[in-house]
């Protein structure tokens, strides 16, 4: 068992269209700023949402109602490498977007790069089975599913995602992975809810609780497109961290937070998160009125969960005491 390891989570991660040309045109550094960067490979861990598939194969997903089909280039593993990412969860309504051809080059692609995967798979228990990483002689159980869409399912025989409705409560199988994951920290990385809501929904609130009580060291859920607050061991929504997406004037979609936990063996201690700004196929650091404007928005959604935050250094800090977010440790 270790003592304590710096986990960075970052949200979705969209590599198609505009930034898979600006990927073909550019290196790494000029997608993501090196400052930012720096702070994901400086973590023991990292953890990313890929919010699409990697491949020059497939065909669209036959469904007329769906709106956006996102598949990313191969050379799009060398932005991963950048950041220093460990692993990624495919558990998201992009991951089949191109179909089972696509989705089956992304998991060799990542493969390949030794960058862990979980939430999609050949079949549905590989889908659904965990992963654990190792740092510093702590282990961490990755538990992933997305709770839309249906179709994207993985079966006993077809590849796909690890799937579970969520009005019908959190299923047996994610409770089961939870409780029994040898690994000192279990975090459950969520595809869940509606698009562009600054608030979890009743759902996500009711699963958010069932995963708590089954053991869940953290909670970092993904799917809204814009962060959300902190609550007990749950980070909402991480928000988007790289896209091509039209700014919403009022939910500011374009601006986002990189999340860095410290974990322990009896649970995460620290988080700190430091504000984003997502222009065109680009991500930097957030200055002036909108660092304010983050700043302002993370502690007023986080005060509606009597969550407190801190400021610190440029940081955004919540610290938990007794397993939930207290008084700030230094």
């Amino acid at each position: 068992m270790g003592g304590q390891i710096r986990l960075a989570l970052v949200g979705d991660t969209m590599l198609g269209r505009g930034v898979a040309a600006a990927l073909d045109r550019l290196p790494p550094d000029q997608l993501v700023d090196e400052v930012v960067a720096a702070e994901i490979r400086s973590a023991d861990l990292a953890i990313l949402n890929l919010e699409c598939c990697l491949s020059t194969r497939g065909s669209r997903w036959p469904d007329p109602a769906k709106p956006f089909f996102f598949r990313g280039p191969p050379s799009a593993i060398g932005l991963l490498t950048y950041l220093g990412v460990n692993a990624v969860t495919l558990a998201n309504n992009h991951a089949l977007d191109y179909g089972i051809e696509a989705l089956t080059d992304t998991l060799a692609l990542l493969d390949q790069a030794g960058i862990r995967h979980v939430g999609a798979g050949p079949d549905r228990d590989a889908a659904r089975r965990p992963c654990v990483l190792e740092a510093k002689g702590f282990r961490v159980g990755l538990v992933a599913f997305t709770d839309h869409p249906r179709e994207y399912a993985a079966s006993e025989r077809q590849p796909g995602v690890a799937y579970a409705d969520l009005a019908h409560g959190i299923p047996t199988w994610v409770l089961e992975a939870v409780a029994t994951t040898a690994a000192d920290a279990v975090v459950v990385t969520p595809h869940w809810g509606p698009n562009m809501s600054d608030r979890p929904v009743e759902r996500v609130r009711r699963a958010a609780a069932e995963l708590e009580a089954a053991g869940a060291t953290l909670v970092a859920g993904h799917s809204a497109h814009v962060f959300q607050p902190v609550s007990g061991r749950v980070l909402f929504d991480l928000g988007d961290f790289i896209d091509d997406y039209a700014r919403d004037d009022r939910l500011r979609n374009d601006l986002g937070l990189l999340w860095v936990v410290d974990l322990e063996p009896t649970g995460p201690r620290r988080l700190r998160a430091l504000p984003l700004k997502l222009d065109y196929c680009h991500t930097g650091l957030a200055v002036g009125a909108d660092r304010v404007w983050v700043e302002e928005r993370f502690t007023e959604l986080c005060s509606e969960f009597g969550t407190r935050v801190e400021r610190s250094n440029g940081w955004l800090v919540v610290g938990w005491e007794g397993g939930g977010p207290g008084a700030l440790r230094q």
